[in-house]
Parts: structure tokens; sequence; C-alpha cells
């Protein structure tokens, strides 16, 4: 279908849709004005009929004497008096006879039985059942227009004559829903013509408008045949062309830009092709390159440049030599003075202020055949990054090499392991249930084995993704738990402990039986830092902190293993007045295997950093020699955002 096509049907239908909603509102209004006036017109008949009935019964019943016990009686003289009456005969006649949409009308008693009818098969018989007009008044469009063109219908305007506070006889005057019709059958032929005008006027108006409508779309297709050269030789377009054919305009102009989109996008893949393939080489390369223009002007930067002189690449391109090379610097200097004199530099090594060791390189390209200068090519290679690489992958051979070890050691350990927890069971069986004594002790042990082979395996899996088990709790139950079970060493060793609890319970999404062995592990380290005896405190609390919260080095003592904005943490305080940590071992008391004890096996501390890794907390050292040391952890409580923001991974 063509685009002028659819604009026509379009504004039709939106014009014959519009027009018809106006029109059936227009006939409801009509309909309903048409039964509210037949409504009052024969109401006044009614009122008429009843003033001369009225008269009819006052003049019928004057001097007869009347039993009132009598109703038979009574009934008899009010049909005598209403049949014989020649006025009210007349009114009547006069209503049936010129009233356009009365049908009948009928006079009851208070028994609703007919006195006196228009039809005189309704005589002494009950009055026919029949809706009152008035409802019809306040009837929606749809019941409304339903009762008027639907099957034929009577609706009686009733008006009571009353007697002493009652209903002495009544009115009926019958209103045919046919009759209706026929008096609203102009009104509705008035309301189609409007219809079929505005249909009309619509179809010339959407003929008009499509024509202004595509008026500029062909402007546009003949600019599209002149920018990609398909006019002509006489000045006529293809457009002109295909509008002879009798092709949509609609169609042409689409396929047209869609042509034109193509070729642009050929274009841009291609740009985008070489560009990514560039920007892959030189993201993947360790050096940085650098490459200048004849007159100075950088115009390619290596991602690893920023490395070398620390700024953003985006800030390099296009600047001169002269402001990316500052000859403040070592480095800055050195090449500045090689760009000054027009010197090249091969492998040059150069020791920054801050230590590194950096080889920097400096090629001019010349033209081959005229010599004419057209740039330079600055390289600078990390001298340190070869040698770190070679540390890295021993480091890993060494690490892979431990952990098969681990691995056969755990699988060794975990035999007893079952052993034992098999034996346990036939224990429990042999004890008699009423044994409660042993009871919690054997629970205890129970626990224990289970947390010991938990520990075994994540030895095991100490480099594979560990899955935890979160649930929310609350922190000082978990220390409780952990200072009950470390009570007996304490006091082996000799050791006060000075706990501080919080009052109100600090909840946070943990693994219960991760968190209790990392806290285990801090506890004993410090309980064996004091041979002797001594103190050892535990403190626990709350701490909301403002701001970022950033990794710190090991070197630094302290190991954090995310940032937060504005988070809650429970902080866990654990000091010893053991003889401290030299600051040369403080650098390296967290990593696997790092032990300065005889019988000591370098996990306890790594594996408490890992696990308040997985927690997303952090574990900070502060000690000096001979003052004792003091482990803060940190754990992001439940309701805080930076632990809502966390939880969302559950492992690592």
């Amino acid at each position: 279908m063509r685009l002028k096509t659819k604009l026509v049907l379009a504004i039709t239908t939106m014009v014959f849709v519009l027009s018809g909603i106006l029109s059936v509102v227009y006939v409801s209004q009509l309909l309903r004005s048409a039964v509210q006036q037949s409504y009052e017109m024969n109401r006044v008949v009614a009122e008429q009929i009843r003033f001369s009935l009225q008269s009819a019964l006052e003049s019928g019943l004057k001097d007869r004497t009347v039993d009132p016990n009598n109703a038979a009686q009574l009934r008899n003289l009010e049909a005598e008096a209403v049949r014989n009456n020649d006025a009210l005969q007349a009114v009547i006649d006069s209503v049936n006879r010129y009233s356009l949409t009365v049908y009948d009308i009928n006079i009851g008693d208070n028994k609703s039985f007919t006195l006196l009818s228009t039809n005189p098969d309704n005589e002494d018989n009950p009055l026919p059942i029949r809706p009152e007009l008035k409802e019809l008044l306040d009837a929606n469009p749809i019941h409304l227009m339903k009762a008027v063109f639907g099957p034929p219908k009577v609706f009686d305007v009733v008006v009571p004559l009353e007697s002493r506070g009652k209903t002495f006889v009544t009115v009926h005057v019958g209103v045919r829903t046919t009759f209706l019709r026929a008096v609203y059958a102009p009104w509705l032929k008035t309301a189609l013509t409007f219809m079929g005008f505005a249909l009309a006027t619509a179809l010339v108006a959407a003929f008009l408008l499509s024509n202004l409508a595509l008026r500029p779309l062909e402007q546009i297709s003949r600019q599209l045949d002149y920018w990609t050269g398909h006019a002509d030789g006489g000045g006529q377009t293809a457009s002109r062309k295909e509008e002879t054919r009798g092709e949509d305009m609609a169609a042409r102009l689409s396929q047209k830009i869609e042509r034109f989109g193509q070729r642009t996008r050929n274009v841009e893949e291609v740009y985008s092709a070489l560009k990514e393939n560039l920007d892959r080489i030189l993201g993947n390369l360790q050096d940085g390159i650098l490459l200048f223009t004849a007159d100075g002007r950088s115009v390619l930067v290596s991602e690893a440049a920023r490395r070398f002189l620390a700024v953003e690449k985006e800030n390099l391109l296009g600047k001169d030599v002269g402001e990316i090379f500052i000859r403040s610097t070592v480095l800055g200097k050195s090449l500045r003075e090689a760009f000054d004199a027009h010197l090249p530099m091969h492998n040059q090594e150069i020791v920054t202020e801050a230590g590194k060791r950096i080889q920097a390189s400096l090629d001019f390209i010349h033209d081959g055949a005229a010599r004419d200068k057209l740039g330079a090519l600055v390289t600078l290679h990390d001298l340190e990054t070869a040698e770190k690489i070679e540390s890295e992958l021993e480091l890993s051979r060494r690490m892979a090499a431990i952990g098969r070890l681990t691995s056969g050691v755990g699988h060794e350990v975990k035999n007893p392991i079952n052993a034992i927890v098999l034996h346990l069971e036939l224990l429990k069986n042999k004890l008699s249930d009423d044994n409660t004594r042993a009871t919690p002790h054997l629970e205890v042990i129970e626990a224990e084995i289970h947390r010991l082979d938990r520990v075994v395996q994540m030895l095991v899996d100490f480099s594979r993704p560990v899955e935890l088990q979160l649930r929310e709790q609350d922190l000082s139950s978990i220390v409780g738990d952990v200072l009950t079970l470390s009570s007996a060493e304490l006091v082996m060793h000799n050791v006060t402990l000075v706990s501080q609890m919080p009052t109100k319970p600090l909840l946070a999404n943990v693994d219960g039986d991760l968190l209790k062995q990392a806290v285990l592990n801090v506890i004993q380290n410090g309980t064996q830092a004091m041979p002797e005896g001594g103190r050892l405190e535990v403190v626990l609390e709350e701490e909301t902190r403002n701001g970022v919260s950033r990794d710190e080095s090991v070197r630094h003592g302290s190991h954090s293993a995310n940032s937060s904005h504005a988070a809650r943490f429970a902080v866990l305080r654990i000091a010893d007045q053991g003889p401290g940590i030299p600051d040369e071992m403080r650098e390296k008391i967290f990593d696997l295997y790092f032990t300065t004890k005889s019988g000591g096996s370098g996990i306890g501390l790594a594996m408490t950093y890992r696990i308040l890794q997985l927690h997303h907390g952090s574990v900070q050292v502060e000690s000096k020699v001979g003052s004792g040391a003091e482990f803060v952890l940190r754990i992001p409580l439940a309701n805080s955002d930076f632990s809502r923001r966390q939880t969302k991974a559950a492992s690592i």
C-alpha cells in the first residue's frame, strides 16, 4: 500500500471516528431530550385526565349513600361515575387521537383493576404491568437506545388521585417506543447527514494533506539523487523517473537512505577495524610507544606510555615534545636533549626519581630518497618488567608444588578425621540416653571435628574458589563461641582474657564456621606470642567510616579487601602483650607458609586474611617491638550499604 493511500486512510479514519463519537453523543442527547419532552407532555396529559377524573367522581358520587364496609359497592359506583361521564370520555378521546406518542389510557382503582380504558377489553381486568417512563430519564445512553430502538415496548406515565392520604384511583398513560422512534426519526436523519458530510470532508482534507506531507520527501529524494550522482544528463533525477513509474515515495526514499547508510557503515567499519587492530596491538605492548610528526606533535600514543609518564593517554595526543617530556624529570631531560640535538638514542638505561629502571630509545624517521625528516619514534621499555615476570613465574611454580604437597597432606589428614567421626558416632550410640553430662562434650567434639575437617579441606583448596554459606548472624555470639573454645588454652598458657562485647547485636552476613576459624587463628597467635603469660584484650564494637577505605600494602601492615563509602563495620580488636612484630617481618606475616615459630605451619594468618577477603572485610596490624601487637578485623554489617552491594558475590 502506497504512503499516500495510507495517509488518506489514516486521516479519513481519524475524522470518521471523531465525527462518529460526536454523532453518537449528539444522538444520545437528542434521544434523551425526546424522552424528556415526551415524559413532560404526557405528564401534563395525565394531569388533565386526573383533573377530569376527579370532577367525574365528585359529580357521580354526589348524593350517593355508600356503605364503608362494602368495597364492591364503592367500586361499582366509581365505575359507573367514570364510564358515564361525557366530559372525561371527551378528554380521553382527544388525548388518544391527537397525541403522537400515547398508545392507550387506563384508569385503575386501588386494587389495580381497570375502571376505564381506551381498550374496552381491559375494563374490569387487572391493569397491564408496565415500567414507568420516568425510569428512562436516568438510564445510560446504551440502555436508552436499546429501549427505544429495540423491540416495541410500552411505558406508563402514572398519576395517582388521592383521598385522605391514600391512593383512590390512578391514571396510566401508555407511551409506545415505536411512537417515540417516529418522533425521533427526523433528528436521527439530521445526525446521519452530519456524519456523511464529515466523512466526505475528511476524504478531501486527507487527499490535500497527503500531497502537502509528501512534498518535502520528494525534495529530500531529489537531493539524495543529486549527492549520490543518480541524476541523468538532462537534469531529471532518478526520483522523477521512479515517480513516473508509480513507485511509492516512502519506499523509494527508504531504499536510498538505506543505500547511503550502508556506504557510510562500510566506511565506518573499515575505519573502526583498523583503529581497533592498532589499539589492540598497542594495548598489548608492555613498552611505551610515542610517534611524533616532523614538527614534534604526538599523533600516536600507546596505552603503556601512561605508566612511564604518569598522565592520561588522551592528554598526550597532539601535544608538543616540550609539553610531554619535562626537563625537571630525568627521563624528560634525557629525551629532550636528544630531540634538541637531533641525535638518536639506542637502548639507553635511565633510572627515574622513584628508582625505576627504564630503557629509552629515540629513532628519527626520514624519507629514504630526500632524507627529509618525517617524524620521530620514542620507545620506553621497563627493565623491571621481565624480572618481575620471571619472579612471578617462579612463585607460581613454587605455589603449584606446595599445592600438590598440601593436597597430599590434606588427604592423609582426612582419613584419621573420618575414623574419629565414625568412632564418635559409635561412642554416642553406646552411651545411654540419660547420660546427659557427657552429651555437651560430645557435641563440642563433633562440632570441632567437622570444623577441623572443613579447615583441612580449605587448606587443600586454598588457591581455588571457596563457596560461602552466608547467613545473617550476631558477631557477638560468634566471638563468644571462639572465646569459650579458647578458654582452656588461655588458662594453660597463663593468659588473662579481658573481653568487651557490645550491648546490642551486631548482625552481619557471614559464614560462621570460617569466621570462627579466622578469629581463633588470631587469638591463638596472640596466646602463643606470650609464652610466659600476659593479658589478651578482645574488644568488639561498631564503627561508622565516612570516606573511602582502600587496600593498603602488606609492607604498611594493613590488608584491606575492599573499599566502601559511608559504610558501617563491626571492628574486632585483639591485642596481646607479646614481644611485638619487627618492621621487616610485618610485611610477610600474612604470606602463606611464613612463620617464625619452630612448630608453626604458616597457614593460620594467611587463612585469616583470605577469610576476611571472602567477607569483604580487612585485617590491619599495629605493632611496636617490645609493646605487643594489635590485630584489627573489620567486617561490614548486614544493614549497611556496603554489605548490600557486596553480598551479591558470595564467593571469590
